[in-house]
């Protein structure tokens, strides 16, 4: 331990600095795994949820309350239906704060009949916050919208 420890410090906290976009990106594609990923079980989409609002603000809450309401769920539960969610790309500046972010991802409907590819791109605000277990990357999403969900193409099955 040279000069008490403060090498070693300054070498982690440039070592996270560093890490810090790949933790961001981590942080919207896990949120985005739980929040769009949906099984036909309800226990399993509460728990998701209920993960997935620990990496953002009320703004996806919101979102999730007006899918509820419109029947989404229930429909999912009631059709059997899952949907799988692949992320394409993110996109994130970290140049200037808060990181505006926008992401790009497929969604895949699967039911009895058919699987239905569709289109996703989203975008939020990323600010940093305390890291915890429920929020490892220590980064709260504000300003959550869905800027695009449309159909692209069905398959039969």
């Amino acid at each position: 331990m040279l000069d008490n420890g403060k090498s070693l410090m300054l070498a982690l906290s440039q070592d996270t600095k560093i890490n810090r976009p790949v933790e961001a990106r981590e942080h919207i594609r896990r949120f985005h795994e739980l929040f769009f990923n949906v099984a036909p079980d309800k226990k399993a989409i509460e728990d998701n949820t209920k993960r997935a609002f620990f990496l953002a603000d009320k703004s996806a809450f919101d979102y999730y309350k007006d899918l509820n309401e419109k029947g989404f769920y229930h429909r999912m539960i009631s059709g059997n239906i899952q949907q799988r969610v692949v992320i394409d790309s993110i996109h994130c500046d970290f140049e200037h704060y808060p990181y505006q972010v926008q992401t790009f991802a497929k969604q895949f409907i699967t039911r009895q009949s058919n699987i239905t590819e569709r289109s996703l791109i989203t975008a939020c605000r990323l600010v940093n916050s305390v890291r915890s277990d429920n929020n490892p990357q220590g980064f709260i999403m504000e300003q959550f919208t869905v800027i695009e969900n449309k159909d692209l193409r069905t398959v039969e099955r």
